[in-house]
């Protein structure tokens, strides 16, 4: 069972690896979008960390929605509503429950992708970061190392997509050829479970 420490693991060990690859995520975003995805997350999971080092919420829902709620009041653009959503919505899908399985935290996350789907209309091939959490929450049943490596191969077949949602779809058949940055940081928050569980 996963219990509020798991959780809080996981946004931690979220944090380190979006400061660890700010500069990469930002250097994707640079050709397709406004440069600044790396240190938008980056500001971000910073107030997540000392939220929950503040205020110690008890439960696993507890934690994502206060993560949740940290992103979407300190991270610009479209990123901040965007993973706000998806925390926040798996959250609440949690409940108050004190630990949750690895399959209800599956069917919980399913809830938030949803949730981010229907806010950015966007769908699996239009090159976001659905391209990544939708195969992630797929192979979930297989463990958080199956599913960290269906994010990665998401975020990677994101390269030669056009996309048709957000700020890079204004650049039409140019966008081709660049990997998305969202699916890739979200390829980071599903890698980061693995880590959360020691595994």
């Amino acid at each position: 069972m996963l219990d509020a420490d798991f959780f809080r693991r996981w946004m931690t060990a979220t944090a380190a690896s979006v400061h660890r690859e700010a500069e990469w995520l930002t250097a994707l975003d640079s050709p397709i979008g406004d440069a600044d995805h790396g240190s938008n997350l980056q500001r971000g999971f910073t107030a997540v960390t000392a939220a929950l080092a503040k205020e110690e919420p008890d439960t696993p829902g507890a934690v994502l929605v206060l993560a949740g709620r940290q992103l979407i009041s300190t991270v610009g653009g479209a990123s901040g509503p965007l993973y706000g959503t998806l925390l926040r919505r798996t959250g609440k899908a949690l409940g108050d429950a004190a630990a949750v399985s690895e399959a209800e935290l599956a069917d919980a996350l399913r809830t938030g992708v949803d949730a981010v789907m229907q806010l950015g209309g966007a769908a699996p091939g239009d090159k976001t970061m659905i391209d990544a959490l939708v195969p992630a929450v797929a192979a979930l049943g297989d463990g958080f190392g199956a599913a960290g490596t269906a994010a990665e191969r998401g975020a990677e077949a994101t390269i030669p997509l056009q996309a048709r949602k957000g700020r890079a779809s204004y650049l039409g058949e140019r966008s081709i050829g660049h990997q998305d940055p969202g699916a890739t940081s979200s390829a980071l928050l599903i890698a980061a479970l693995a880590e959360a569980d020691g595994k």
